[in-house]
């Protein structure tokens, strides 16, 4: 049985549209320019962090991030940027009595956002930047077992990504859902990978509850 939920940040719970495009501003690139790099560098199974290098060649995220905090233009994120089916979902799993996590490739300034968004909704809120580890690592998803008090086939990881989030939560031992949307799920999502390897496919985190429902009811 599923008794444990827990949900991936960037394009599952968050919409990073207007975050990637602040960082076309900050390259000095026209967005549509950036983000069909974005596109093509996924398309071509590479690391997202490429297409920082494609237009600024020896680009380091982490000191960029930093400038841009110090410059009093640091990433960032709000209530607005959560995708509007994140709340009634995450109401109605918790009303179902499951066990809810956030955990994604974060840094801790983002953490914090997080934390202030969804304390009092969730039961557990961590970061890669927290724990030293981050996806597809396997150490990652063992701290994310780790820190759920089930087991990990009674996880239901959910996510955007076929190599980031499913394949790593599946060697791990736990269920997983690939929610459509964003750029990496709208590339993947007819892979033979992503037809086959989640427990289910959604439109919508809308799905969840009564797909995990029956899943339950199956089980006992």
């Amino acid at each position: 049985m599923m008794r444990a939920v827990v949900f991936d940040v960037g394009e599952c719970l968050v919409d990073e549209s207007r975050e990637y495009g602040t960082w076309a501003d900050w390259l000095g690139v026209p967005r549509h320019t950036f983000h069909a790099m974005f596109g093509a560098v996924i398309a071509q199974g590479r690391d997202y962090r490429e297409v920082f290098q494609e237009f600024r060649p020896g680009f380091d995220l982490y000191e960029e991030r930093e400038k841009r905090a110090a410059a009093g233009k640091p990433e960032s994120f709000n209530e607005e940027d959560l995708y509007e089916d994140v709340r009634p979902a995450l109401a109605r799993l918790r009303a179902d009595g499951l066990w809810l996590g956030i955990a994604g490739n974060q840094t801790i300034r983002a953490g914090k956002i997080l934390r202030d968004l969804f304390t009092e909704d969730v039961d557990l809120i961590g970061m890669s930047d927290d724990w030293g580890a981050s996806k597809p690592d396997l150490e990652f998803f063992r701290r994310v077992a780790e820190a759920v008090p089930f087991a990990a086939d009674e996880i239901l990881y959910v996510g955007d990504r076929v190599d980031n989030d499913l394949r790593p939560a599946v060697a791990a031992g736990m269920h997983t859902a690939l929610v459509h949307r964003g750029p990496w799920a709208t590339i993947q999502w007819r892979t033979e990978e992503a037809e086959n390897l989640p427990t289910f496919r959604v439109e919508s985190l809308s799905e969840l509850p009564a797909l995990i429902a029956n899943f339950n009811d199956s089980a006992r």
